[in-house]
């Protein structure tokens, strides 16, 4: 699975970009499933277990990642750009980015030439631009067009302890668990959602949810953690080597509290961690698919991570497997309608 990951997080594709997620994605799982793309660019899979499902059940993850956008050129060969979800400003300043196969930074004044009250502030978004290293105008419109998108350029890296550093872990890691999972074995047959467009509101779970129409869904992500030095334990979130995280609650859902249990005591029973997230920011692709058609019984499963949404998110290797275990103990009691 780890090089699966890797592979997945040095692909490119932000969010209406995810073409190369797809086609990689689709000559992993063609052997072990039968899958299509649908209309919106969803990667839909079916996996047949060694028996029926008495209930549906859907597994998601989402493809894309956070990134830019080329908004215009500038007469010396900047660009100016927007962001597509969310990142924090100070996230971007003087970082590497990558607009296809052209290398750029993101310009940031420095500190030597800084004001006093300038050194107090994080610079305004919207003035940022991309230096690409082009002399005028005509120059960078060789090798840039308006509606270009640019990625982080970040390398993949194991480190430390069993830790993980690269972009795109939200959610190249959920894609790889459900990988994972389909080249496994299975009792029941299972669906899968490989999703578009989670980054800019939930838009390809929307259609993937509508057309498989399942039962119970299963949403596998990467949430925040914020273990880090001089954070008070209950704004941490969540903390890596802990294992799994399951919310109660996020700015998209309010679990159902039934499911909740269940996914706890499921871990409990197979000897896999468990901690619940304290925090109810955010939200997932299970925002739109608990309210598919009549409605769908949804969880949300997540690996935690450090620097969510930046060129260098940070996860533990030992909660990957508490994330696809946890996950596959409770899609076998979903399927046999045992919950």
């Amino acid at each position: 699975m780890m090089n699966t990951l890797k592979d997945l997080c040095l692909l490119d594709g932000v969010s209406g970009n995810e073409g190369k997620i797809a086609e990689y994605i689709v000559n992993k799982i063609a052997p072990y499933a039968e899958c299509y793309i649908d209309p919106l660019g969803n990667v839909i899979a079916h996996k047949k277990g060694t028996s029926s499902a008495k209930k549906r059940v859907l597994f998601d993850a989402h493809m894309d990642e956070v990134g830019l956008i080329i908004t215009g050129i500038k007469d010396d060969g900047m660009l100016t750009f927007s962001c597509i979800g969310g990142i924090n400003t100070e996230v971007l300043l003087a970082k590497r980015v990558k607009i296809g196969d052209v290398y750029g930074v993101i310009c940031v004044k420095p500190i030597h030439m800084l004001s006093g009250d300038e050194k107090k502030k994080v610079p305004d978004k919207e003035g940022l631009l991309i230096d690409i290293g082009a002399s005028s105008k005509a120059d960078a419109e060789q090798y840039i067009e308006i509606g270009d998108t640019a990625v982080f350029d970040s390398d993949y890296v194991e480190f430390g302890d069993n830790k993980i550093k690269a972009k795109a872990i939200d959610d190249r890691l959920g894609c790889a668990i459900l990988i994972d999972i389909i080249k496994s074995y299975l009792p029941f047959d299972a669906w899968f959602s490989f999703t578009v467009q989670e980054e800019v509101g939930l838009r390809g779970a929307k259609t993937a949810a509508f057309s498989v129409e399942p039962d119970y869904a299963i949403a596998i992500e990467a949430t925040t953690a914020c273990d880090i030095i001089d954070t008070p334990e209950n704004k941490s979130v969540c903390k890596l080597n802990e294992g799994a995280v399951v919310s109660f609650m996020d700015g998209s859902t309010l679990y159902e509290k039934a499911l909740f249990n269940s996914t706890i005591n499921t871990a409990n029973n197979i000897g896999k961690k468990i901690q619940v997230k304290r925090g109810t920011s955010g939200g997932n692709n299970a925002g739109a698919i608990h309210l598919t058609k009549s409605g769908v019984r949804t969880v949300s499963l997540s690996i935690p991570c450090r620097y969510l949404h930046s060129p260098e998110c940070v996860i533990d290797k030992r909660d990957i497997e508490s994330v696809k275990d946890i996950a596959v103990a409770l899609f076998e009691q979903m399927a046999d309608d045992k919950i």
